[in-house]
């Protein structure tokens, strides 16, 4: 099988036409060789108890293999064979031969017809192939009475209904089909959403603040080398669990280790660290905490630490000289985190920046869990980063108490 949203190789291609033709080409002769074999046979054996009728010759023979020889093309002109073999049980009943298995190529065209979706054309075929065989009886054993009439035309509407069922079980198959594709293909489409905002939020955070270290380093290198070791410390750190969250997705992406969990493994429980992390780039970094802390859902956990991360970020490229302060509040109905700086903001009648892909990322983030962000620069400096992320407390977990 080719892997969803892969494409295929010729060589997969290949492979695919090569075991599927030999299967279509079965299941297009199989029934007509069958038919043939039946209608031949059994107009033998019928042919013993009916001695009136005409003896069994060679053009009879022809009749009887014409049907099944016209489902051959079945597929591509369903109408056309459904009017041929019809034609072949008028020409076959009007000369005079016994009665047998002679209408069977005839149903099996019917019924193919429906199933290929020619309704109209099939019904309009079977409404002259009822008038055919009723004119066909009547020259031949004179004025059918009712009982025959209605025998040939409930025939035909029972193998009309037959049709009918069968194709609307199909359609209902393949719309069923489709969804699942559909449903599938924007699970993988979420899933490479997902992964590329991990991506920019990682390398976003991480490689500014190796620009920062780096810058710091450069400067106090002649002046204050035991500085300069501390920055150049710090871009280590930050270099090596970059590749390591680099070296995760990308196990994700090529699927080399199927056991390893595909969700996020970022959450609220590595803040500290964050805040370690960014602190030692030169940007103060305070926390506050309120609430009842508790385990959050995999997806609203890792949202909310990814919208601090990139908040944080940010602060550290945009803001200047400033300290930020983050706040984790839990709530009855989820969490929400707020990230506000002190940097230069941006001025009085000046549009904040809109560039780059950090503040529409942590929107997304937040109204595919259902909930919202606020982000704009604040009245007294400075910028903010409010997101309120769903996540009620389970019912086992209230003890009949909501938590103040």
């Amino acid at each position: 099988m080719v892997p969803l949203g892969a494409t295929p190789t010729g060589f997969e291609l290949a492979s695919v036409s090569v075991v599927e033709r030999p299967v279509a080409r079965a299941r297009l002769l199989l029934p007509a060789l069958l038919a043939g074999l039946f209608q031949v046979a059994g107009s033998f054996g019928a042919a013993t108890r009916q001695p009136s009728a005409r003896p069994l010759d060679a053009l009879a023979v022809v009749l009887l293999l014409a049907g099944p020889a016209l489902l051959l093309a079945r597929r591509r002109f369903p109408i056309a064979t459904l009017a041929g073999t019809s034609a072949v049980l008028f020409g076959y009943l009007g000369a005079g031969y016994p009665f047998g298995p002679v209408p069977l190529s005839f149903a099996l065209a019917l019924l193919s017809a429906v199933l290929h979706g020619r309704r109209r054309g099939t019904w309009v075929v079977a409404g002259l192939a009822y008038l055919g065989l009723v004119g066909v009886l009547w020259l031949r054993f004179g004025p059918p009475g009712i009982a025959l009439l209605s025998g040939v035309a409930a025939w035909l509407m029972v193998l009309l209904t037959i049709g009918e069922l069968v194709r609307s079980r199909w359609d209902r198959l393949a719309r069923e089909r489709r969804s699942r594709a559909e449903a599938a293909e924007r699970r993988a489409t979420e899933e490479r959403l997902r992964i590329a905002r991990d991506l920019h939020d990682v390398l976003a955070h991480h490689v500014s603040l190796i620009n920062v270290q780096a810058g710091t380093a450069l400067h106090l290198l002649d002046e204050r080398p035991e500085l300069a070791r501390d920055a150049l410390a710090a871009i280590k750190t930050s270099s090596k669990e970059v590749l390591v969250e680099l070296r995760a997705m990308l196990g994700v992406l090529r699927r080399v280790d199927e056991q390893a969990p595909r969700s996020p493994t970022a959450g609220l429980a590595g803040l500290d660290e964050l805040v370690q992390r960014v602190s030692s780039g030169g940007l103060e970094v305070t926390v506050h905490t309120s609430g009842v802390p508790r385990p959050l859902p995999a997806a609203t956990d890792t949202a909310a630490f990814r919208i601090v991360q990139e908040s944080l970020t940010n602060v550290h490229r945009h803001a200047g000289p400033a300290t930020a302060t983050v706040r984790v509040d839990y709530t009855p109905d989820g969490v929400v985190v707020a990230v506000r700086d002190t940097g230069r903001g941006v001025p009085d009648g000046v549009e904040p920046p809109t560039e780059g892909n950090g503040l529409p990322g942590m929107r997304e983030r937040a109204a595919a869990l259902g909930g919202r962000l606020e982000a704009g620069p604040r009245a007294g400096g400075g910028f903010g980063v409010r997101a309120e992320l769903p996540a009620p407390v389970p019912a086992e977990h209230t003890s009949g108490r909501v938590p103040r």
